[in-house]
């Protein structure tokens, strides 16, 4: 696998990640009533989440045009450990031990699953 395909899927991850962290955001503005439903889906939060999800997914293509999905996908975990790290970042949750465990035993079986490939 080649830096550029390496980058191309990292950056995607990222952008998956960051939009999960809109998603939050959008999720903590609305309201979910009836009465305020056209105003929570005009949530600027919403369409940026939005927005950022459909350039991953084009990015994703483009990862899939030139990776074999069982090499490229893998690296999909990688968002379980960019959420809680962004989480922290820009919301204050806290990160405990499991995850931080996690996401060792995540890095490894990406290892795993890629090596030798």
């Amino acid at each position: 696998m080649s830096l550029y395909q390496i980058l191309i899927i990292l950056i995607t991850v990222v952008l998956i990640s960051a939009g999960q962290i809109l998603f939050k955001l959008a999720a903590g503005d609305m309201t979910f009533s009836f009465g305020h439903l056209l105003a929570d889906f005009l949530n600027l939060k919403l369409f940026f989440a939005l927005t950022i999800y459909a350039a991953a997914t084009v990015m994703w293509l483009v990862v899939l045009k030139m990776t074999p999905l069982k090499i490229a996908y893998p690296f999909m975990g990688m968002a379980f450990i960019f959420v809680p790290v962004f989480s922290r970042l820009f919301l204050g949750e806290p990160i405990h031990w499991q995850t931080i465990i996690g996401a060792v035993l995540i890095c490894c079986g990406i290892w795993v699953a890629t090596s030798n490939q």
